[in-house]
């Protein structure tokens, strides 16, 4: 079983930094995507980043690309999401995801996900 969690959500001011952490156990992530997707209050849970596993070919949102990076820690089985130069718009909840089927910009595509970390940008 697959298991995500995510940490190092909290409160910054705009133009700050932030690293999210999500920490992958129960399997390699081998030939694997991963995912950063983000929830606003009342809004759809939109794609941030994604990155193959293997290769680390990297995919962005226009709305932070530039701004954020997504890598990951092969070694202790981790992805990253470095969040730059924060907006108060890029406020939500970030979730961490996992596909065995092949990598997109869409919810449906990733069978695996964390329980979120709330980042907060205050203006």
């Amino acid at each position: 079983q697959v298991q995500l969690v995510e940490s190092g959500g909290e409160l910054v001011q705009a133009g700050g930094s932030l690293r999210l952490s999500c920490a992958a156990s129960g399997r390699t992530f081998s030939g694997y995507a991963v995912a950063w997707f983000r929830q606003a209050p009342g809004k759809e849970r939109d794609f941030v980043a994604a990155m193959w596993w293997s290769w680390g070919t990297t995919y962005y949102a226009d709305t932070v690309k530039g701004r954020f990076t997504i890598s990951r820690d092969n070694g202790a089985n981790t992805v990253y999401l470095q969040m730059n130069s924060l907006k108060p718009e890029d406020t939500a909840v970030y979730y961490c995801a996992v596909s065995d089927t092949g990598i997109g910009t869409t919810t449906t595509t990733y069978r695996y996900w964390g329980q979120g970390t709330q980042v907060t940008v205050s203006s």
